[in-house]
């Protein structure tokens, strides 16, 4: 049974990730492809807002604070792990 696809919002268990993809072609998945999530860019987790709050990644020599949902956006194949 195939596993379903990771996405950013996943990131605090992987840890390290590469981006496959970002889903959608409307301004928001515009505005995440150009802040640098774009294919085989690798991001890192650095830490999230308890409670399910935004989350802060690393990606090409910046952090970036990102809110659940539009983590949820971004498909990612997994690197390293807890």
């Amino acid at each position: 049974m195939p596993e379903h696809p990771k996405t950013l919002a996943d990131l605090s268990e992987i840890v390290v990730a590469k981006v496959l993809t970002v889903l959608g072609d409307d301004p928001v998945a515009e505005r995440l492809r150009e802040m640098g999530f774009t294919p085989d860019t690798t991001v890192y987790f650095e830490r999230q807002a308890p409670l399910g709050g935004p989350m802060i990644v690393s990606l090409r020599n910046y952090q970036l604070s990102l809110r659940p949902n539009e983590a949820k956006r971004v498909l990612i194949q997994g690197l390293s792990s807890l």
